[in-house]
């Protein structure tokens, strides 16, 4: 693996020179179709494989019940990663859609329709975006247990940008749904 960075330093494109600040990344992964741990894997593994992008942790593989899904959904797993990364937003929300793409996701007109593989951004340092291709923070992350206790796990002390600190949106929502999986561990490699 990788080395982390210093994320107090502001690294330099060797082609260009251009200078571009690391930044902390919260990347949330779901699936509920198909081979669920596995595609959880080898998205881990397509983020670690990503140039300028360097996992920092990796939470505990949670089970959810569907949220706003149609009511054949079957259960997901889901998992948190931590990164720093010189990327910028929209050529991480590329990747992030670039990796559904590879484990065939595919996307329908009904809502939360079940899928292979969520990638969501759930912040990128402190960037906001509003637009149709990239939304951050990520919209709905206050809302969501299967996002909070996976990240609470890696980072407790973090905060949801424009929201709070991520204990107190937990102990707001309801996490009942949530069992952990301790039987699954993703691995960086």
């Amino acid at each position: 693996m990788t080395e982390t960075p210093n994320p107090n330093i502001v690294d330099a494109d060797t082609l260009t020179g251009e200078m571009r600040p690391i930044r902390r990344v919260v990347i949330a992964l779901g699936s509920n179709l198909g081979e669920r741990f596995a595609t959880l894997q080898g998205a881990l593994g397509a983020l670690a494989d990503t140039p300028e992008v360097w996992i920092t942790g990796v939470s505990p593989v949670y089970e959810s019940a569907p949220v706003d899904c149609p009511p054949e959904a079957k259960d997901f797993l889901n998992a948190v990663v931590l990164a720093d990364t010189t990327l910028p937003a929209h050529r991480l929300i590329d990747r992030a859609l670039a990796i559904e793409d590879a484990f065939e996701r595919e996307r329908s007109d009904v809502k939360n329709a079940p899928r292979t593989l969520d990638v969501d951004l759930i912040v990128v340092g402190d960037r906001r975006s509003d637009t149709d291709e990239l939304r951050l923070p990520h919209p709905r992350a206050h809302e969501r247990a299967f996002v909070l206790k996976p990240w609470h796990d890696l980072e407790a002390d973090a905060v949801l940008l424009d929201h709070g600190p991520i204990a107190d949106l937990l102990d707001r929502v309801d996490a009942s749904g949530l069992k952990l999986r301790d039987d699954l561990v993703l691995e960086t490699v």
